[in-house]
């Protein structure tokens, strides 16, 4: 079967070239109308534009970059998916780059990335993006990138949710319950967002005037062995917790890892919270109760603007917070209310 070319979508749609050429290529100057059908023929003829040729006629690769380092596979695959399901319908490609955030050669190592794969663009998630000489340098080289999951350093676009109301919502629901020791494993100390979840945890408990014990509160580092670590120490004080509220599920799923091991009953003798709700917080038992952070809806909202500043229909270097197109939910479950989730 012949492929379709660009003058087989351009006389189905009764257009120029250059018209499909800007729609494929999301510009600006052309009428809904025009865009509308343009896309219905692409669609109709499964045109599917030569990456090779775009990139020679307009010097770009039509390649978006994700740069993370993270040690949650759960919010790495989300993150990838949020990415992907934006790039597919302009016709973008994806290329990821997992690097170390306290590498000595971060920036040079990043920079050098991105001018050996011509990547039109990054989408950058903590803590890589709290980089403040990174972000410098992207800015002085004109470099696009957007920020997912924490604030813009520099003068660039950024999407993230409320991480204190959120950490303070599922903070006030186990007070709800009646909890009143209750430790908190912090995250990962150069994510922004440990703060700001310890933060909200930190307001739920001095407006409802419950003191945190500082022996309730544990260094975590976003991981499913700190999460371990964590609750083996909580759970051997003389006066232990009665709830332990991770900052993210991976570490929430170690904590309840400890407490089978130890023959305690969930969430009877303690009870468990995390924050994410990634696949594993509704597949280990019993299920968890958490923050659905919705991460593939904002790397995708991230990308969806990163993809206009290319096409120009947004200026670049402008510091905005994108609004993902969902906002963070409690999802309670039989880990903290002993029953199965309301739906």
């Amino acid at each position: 079967m012949v492929s379709a070319t660009i003058d087989d979508v351009a006389k189905a749609a009764g257009v120029s070239i250059k018209t499909v050429s800007r729609v494929v290529n999301r510009e600006n100057n052309v009428s809904d109308r025009t865009r509308k059908k343009v896309e219905a023929a692409v669609k109709d003829l499964d045109y599917r534009p030569n990456l090779s040729a775009r990139s020679l006629a307009g010097r770009r690769s039509y390649l978006i970059g994700l740069v993370y380092d993270n040690p949650s596979d759960n919010f790495v695959m989300r993150a990838q998916a949020g990415v992907l399901e934006e790039c597919q319908p302009s016709h973008y490609g994806l290329a990821l780059h997992p690097c170390k955030a306290n590498a000595p050669d971060l920036v040079k190592d990043i920079l050098d990335w991105v001018h050996e794969t011509n990547t039109d663009g990054l989408v950058l998630t903590p803590p890589v993006c709290d980089n403040l000489e990174l972000v410098e340098r992207l800015q002085q080289e004109a470099i696009p990138y957007v920020v997912v999951s924490s604030e813009s350093q520099g003068a660039a676009p950024y999407v993230m949710i409320d991480e204190i109301a959120a950490a303070r919502d599922m903070t006030e629901h186990l007070l709800s319950l009646g909890h009143r020791r209750i430790a908190f494993i912090k995250g990962h100390p150069e994510h922004q967002a440990s703060t700001l979840r310890y933060q909200g945890f930190e307001a739920a408990m001095e407006a409802a005037a419950v003191a945190i014990d500082p022996l309730l509160v544990y260094q975590g580092y976003f991981d499913f062995e700190s999460g371990e670590k964590a609750a083996k120490h909580l759970l051997s004080l003389d006066n232990p917790p009665t709830v332990i509220f991770a900052s993210n599920d991976d570490m929430a799923a170690g904590a309840m890892n400890v407490a089978h091991s130890m023959a305690l009953a969930i969430p009877g003798d303690i009870a468990i919270a995390g924050f994410d709700d990634a696949n594993l917080s509704h597949q280990i038992w019993p299920a968890l109760s958490t923050v659905r952070q919705p991460v593939r809806s904002m790397t995708r909202s991230g990308t969806r603007y990163l993809l206009d500043i290319l096409s120009k229909k947004v200026a670049a270097g402008v510091r905005v917070q994108i609004q993902p197109d969902l906002n963070y939910v409690l999802k309670l479950r039989a880990s903290t209310t002993g029953q199965s989730e309301k739906v």
